[in-house]
């Protein structure tokens, strides 16, 4: 039954490679609106006619509501289960790309990546994906949350030269229509090969003489205060990632729509 956890006897079996390759695509498909905003930058500041910093606030916008939006995805996928978290982001994904695609200004651009694509759509498809592939795994845990989390990269390697071949040919608006519609249904689909619920963490049994962790308190801490130390630690390191990449992708825009 779907509801039911799966049986111990999964964990690092074929049953787990599926679901790993269904999370990829899932991971891909949910997390392609954090890189084509930036294909479309330059389309969308010269329609609006606005600055570079106003250009660069959809992304903003989403990258923080994308951090925030998993703290309450996770914890719903940990009550009801993965599968209507993925549902609830397929709509965020086709609703955010369409309203996008029809905005009038560079706010309402920005209100869809930042509510729809970001807090719903890629918050979805990822952290609660991570934590759920976690738990399918105990030999190769850490490779296969590996594999899963390198769906993000994969959506910017198959994602950019797509939109931008569409923005070429049919415009960005219509190419972010097609895009919704694509990844939503593609996110909706696969959330049916997620309907097993993960097997039950098992903790092995202590022997005589030997005292039994304490599960309770993760680094010897409150788990709020674990978590707060994982997310701050989680924005260093973005942030520290990211800014050459967002200075150099920035001054490329910046130059591609200077007049020649």
């Amino acid at each position: 039954m779907p509801h039911t956890p799966a049986d111990p006897s999964l964990i690092d079996s074929p049953v787990a490679v599926r679901r790993l390759l269904t999370t990829l695509a899932l991971v891909t498909l949910g997390n392609s609106g954090m890189y084509v905003v930036a294909v479309v930058l330059p389309a969308v500041q010269a329609e609006f006619g606005v600055g570079r910093a106003d250009a660069s606030l959809p992304y903003t916008l989403m990258m923080v509501c994308l951090g925030i939006g998993g703290l309450f995805t996770g914890k719903l996928a940990d009550r009801y289960g993965i599968t209507p978290v993925l549902r609830v982001g397929a709509l965020a994904v086709t609703g955010g790309f369409i309203w996008a695609a029809y905005s009038g200004s560079i706010w309402t651009f920005g209100l869809a990546h930042g509510l729809l694509l970001g807090m719903l759509g890629s918050s979805s498809t990822f952290a609660p994906l991570l934590a759920d592939t976690a738990l399918w795994w105990n030999k190769r845990r850490g490779m296969a949350v590996a594999i899963a989390a390198s769906g993000n990269y994969v959506a910017g390697t198959v994602w950019p030269p797509l939109v931008q071949w569409g923005i070429e040919t049919i415009g960005w608006r219509q190419t972010y229509v097609i895009l919704g519609v694509v990844c939503g249904t593609g996110i909706f689909l696969l959330a049916n090969l997620m309907r097993q619920r993960p097997p039950l963490v098992v903790t092995a049994p202590v022997s005589a003489g030997e005292v039994a962790p304490d599960t309770s308190r993760p680094f010897g801490l409150h788990p709020n205060h674990a978590m707060a130390l994982l997310c701050v630690a989680g924005v260093g390191c973005c942030v520290a990632m990211s800014m050459p990449h967002g200075f150099i992708a920035g001054d490329l825009v910046f130059k591609a729509i200077q007049p020649q």
